[in-house]
């Protein structure tokens, strides 16, 4: 009996003429390609790929098309570039978002990443907002004018009574805290929106940002051992962004490859499947400046802490809230929104 991608077993007979998938290796009916001619399970395909609108293959580096869809690197090559910023078009002139910087996309919207800042370490941001109905046109046309193309808006169905997630580009963090169009927040809450323990603020990091896969490891651990603290910083506990234990078993596997995430649940603190970032899903979403500039804050020194952690560190308690803490104190021109929140959050307790 042969394991498949679809997890059911079946005899060899059955199985005759299929391949390994070009993901995760399991057998599976060559029914579906990807862009370079390889064959790809529906599991992986789905999770891992996107469809080319140009060739019907699967692409794991597609490119969004101005209008909708997306297309592999080949069939790229047949469109032309916005003259603003570089997304694909398919008669030339400007994209959809230069031509609409006013308007709120679909959930499923996912234009090429802007990158600002110097890397590897690139954060992005996605801000769930309650926005008045009365307001919501002018808060719209208030965020794309203020944000530009350093981020955009989407829709987002959990966001009740209703409302909009801002989403940035990826950031370095320098970059965030200095370049971020701050006052934004403040404005959004003069003209009534708001946010709550029900709304999150999910911070994206880049995988390339880590040293190695044990990096990731020790970061991830780092995490889950200090749930009490990181939950007291996200101001929530939510179902949204569970301390989930399978997960927490599963890290020294999911921090080599998303592909180790399959049968996961996405929502969870620490999110792996995305290609190219981890998600951290903890915090409540803010219009406070500090608070969520604190978030970031938090992502980009947690990822710096655990980089050069050695066993010896480890087992001297390096993973422990106090010595992360003290560390944050020698680093506080670097990390003072963090700071200030940990006091801010230390006096009202």
């Amino acid at each position: 009996m042969n394991d498949t991608a679809e997890q059911y077993r079946l005899c060899a007979r059955c199985t005759a003429g299929w391949v390994g998938c070009v993901s995760c290796r399991r057998l599976t009916a060559p029914y579906q390609r990807t862009d370079s001619g390889e064959v790809v399970c529906g599991r992986c395909a789905e999770v891992f790929f996107e469809l080319c609108t140009g060739c019907s293959r699967f692409s794991a580096t597609s490119r969004y098309v101005s209008g909708g869809g997306r297309v592999c690197g080949r069939c790229a090559e047949h469109y032309s570039d916005c003259r603003g910023c570089g997304t694909l078009t398919r008669v030339g002139g400007d994209c959809d978002t230069c031509d609409h910087p006013h308007h709120v996309w679909n959930y499923s919207y996912k234009p090429d990443p802007r990158f600002h800042g110097n890397g590897p370490l690139y954060l992005g941001m996605e801000l769930e907002i309650v926005v008045p109905e009365h307001h919501y046109p002018q808060c719209v046309t208030l965020a794309g004018d203020r944000l530009g193309l350093s981020g955009y808006l989407k829709r987002d169905s959990s966001i009740e009574p209703g409302g909009f997630e801002l989403v940035t580009h990826p950031m370095s963090y320098d970059y965030a805290i200095g370049e971020f169009p701050w006052p934004l927040l403040s404005q959004l809450a003069e003209l009534g929106c708001e946010t709550n323990t029900d709304v999150g603020l999910h911070i994206h990091a880049s995988r390339a940002g880590f040293n190695s896969p044990a990096h990731i490891y020790r970061w991830m651990k780092m995490l889950y051992r200090n749930e009490s603290a990181l939950t007291t910083i996200a101001r929530r506990r939510s179902h949204y962004a569970p301390f989930d234990q399978r997960a927490r078993a599963k890290v020294k596997d999911t921090a080599k490859d998303p592909l180790h995430a399959l049968g996961l649940s996405r929502y969870q603190a620490i999110n792996p499947y995305p290609r190219k970032t981890l998600e951290l899903r903890v915090f409540a979403s803010s219009l406070n400046v500090q608070q969520v500039q604190a978030a970031l804050a938090f992502t980009a020194a947690s990822i710096d802490y655990t980089r050069d952690l050695r066993v010896a560190d480890v087992r001297a308690g390096a993973w422990e809230w106090p010595r992360f803490a003290a560390w944050l104190i020698q680093h506080r021109g670097l990390y003072q929104p963090l700071l200030a929140e940990l006091e801010d959050l230390s006096c009202a307790c």
